[in-house]
């Protein structure tokens, strides 16, 4: 859990996001921010550089520029809870998050953060951070069994052995591994 800034984002439990999203963000656009983390594993700066071209055909396309190491463009289908989150958005055509008042072309990470902070504040959660997300949905897939080498194509890690940081092994997955040992 993050305190003061240092350590790794919380990952969030089913109730502490269904209420983020019910009533810590305020607008649309703070729910479709923070479900396009959640929902595509993705990083809050790969959301923010998004352009209203790169969602189309069920999909989201998070280009080679924008990504972390800039390795390759990365395509995630959008699952029908982020579409009912992107139904309610309607940004105009450009950067999906745009800037305030024209001051930047786009939401800044500071601005992401503070607006979770927010959220978090009125809903009395502490420990996440931006990267909370990308850690919850990375860690969710692994829970239910979906494969590493799947799981890293969605996320855009290079390497296994950095993908398994990010993932948290609960008490109860450790006594379910243990279980199945025997003769």
């Amino acid at each position: 859990m993050k305190v003061d800034g240092n350590g790794q984002g919380k990952i969030l439990s089913q109730e502490e996001l269904k209420r983020l999203f019910t009533e810590g963000f305020l607008t649309p656009r703070d729910r479709a921010l923070f479900g396009i983390c959640l929902f595509t594993g993705c990083r809050v700066s790969e959301a923010l550089a998004l352009q209203t071209t790169d969602i189309k055909s069920g999909a989201i396309t998070f280009r080679k520029s924008t990504t972390k190491g800039k390795h390759k463009t990365r395509i995630v289908d959008i699952p029908p809870g982020l579409a009912a989150i992107l139904d309610e958005y309607q940004p105009k055509p450009g950067a999906i998050f745009p800037g305030m008042r024209g001051v930047t072309e786009r939401l800044t990470r500071f601005m992401a953060d503070k607006i979770l902070r927010d959220a978090c504040k009125r809903i009395g959660v502490e420990g996440v951070s931006t990267h909370s997300f990308r850690r919850t949905a990375l860690t969710q897939m692994s829970s239910a069994g979906i494969p590493l080498r799947t799981i890293q194509e969605i996320s855009g890690h290079s390497d296994l052995g950095t993908l398994q940081r990010y993932l948290e092994v609960t008490p109860e997955q450790k006594r379910k591994a243990v279980s199945v040992i025997g003769f």
